[in-house]
């Protein structure tokens, strides 16, 4: 059983494309567009829907266009972007400096597009515009320009009124099945007689979770159990199934009890 890989699986275990990606994709192949390189920043309109689903379309800060995102790889490259991008701090000065780093690679899974938004909130339009072209400098040796298909794909969803509604609906059958997962875990794990507080595996939200366990629990799942997940016992919620869930309970209470 694999719990370490960070891609959302359906109740069987299975890779899950959703409905509206198949939609856009179809879409986006109809239009007949180019291959031509992005702009280093990204593609605009993902980077415009992007903001406004990680700060809301009525905030402030949009209205007043003193933040700028720039299009990442994934949520580890917006957190490189921004660990460069404050590197040259000795310390973290301003209380007032916001980030925001953004992946929807889970909720649109699509894993292997790679697509992230990076975004900072300044104090004014013209700290906005030298943010810019400092992140800029800053991704341009690194990878230059982002991926062009996810950024398209999740764009189009999030513009197209029918496909951001029918995205929703998606996340939410995505969320509310890694909601039972959770809740079957820690059922189950009473069942066997585990008299631990695993209050934290529903109280933790997102489709990871830290179980708590130790190096030495997790290296016996491994070599015991067959059940795989990162030395800090962090497990992917979406490997865990209806068909599954009580053996994982089962092995997890052999190594806490």
């Amino acid at each position: 059983m694999n719990l370490g890989v960070g891609a959302y699986r359906d109740d069987q275990g299975k890779p899950f494309v959703l409905s509206c990606v198949r939609k856009a994709e179809a879409q986006i192949a109809a239009k007949k567009l180019d291959k031509e390189y992005l702009p280093i920043g990204g593609l605009a309109e993902f980077s415009k829907a992007c903001s406004q689903l990680a700060l809301g379309p009525d905030n402030e800060v949009l209205k007043s266009g003193r933040s700028i995102t720039v299009q990442t790889i994934s949520g580890t490259g917006s957190l490189r972007v921004g660990a460069n991008f404050v590197n040259t701090y000795i310390y973290y000065a301003n209380k007032n400096f916001y980030f925001c780093s953004r992946s929807v690679l889970c909720t649109f899974v699509s894993s292997g597009e790679r697509v992230g938004g990076f975004t900072v909130v300044c104090k004014d339009v013209e700290e906005a515009k030298r943010v810019e072209s400092q992140l800029k400098i800053l991704i341009r040796p690194i990878y230059s320009n982002p991926p062009m298909n996810g950024a398209r794909i999740a764009s189009t969803i999030l513009n197209t009124p029918e496909l951001y509604k029918e995205w929703l609906v998606e996340v939410k059958d995505m969320a509310d099945r890694i909601i039972k997962m959770r809740e079957m875990l820690v059922s189950n794990l009473k069942k066997e007689g585990s008299t631990h507080n695993w209050q934290h595996v529903t109280e933790q939200i997102g489709m990871f979770c830290f179980t708590g366990l130790k190096p030495e629990q997790v290296e016996r799942l491994i070599k015991e159990f067959s059940i795989y997940m990162t030395k800090d016992g962090r497990i992917s919620v979406a490997g865990v199934t209806s068909a599954n869930v009580g053996y994982l309970a089962h092995a997890i209470h052999a190594v806490t009890k």
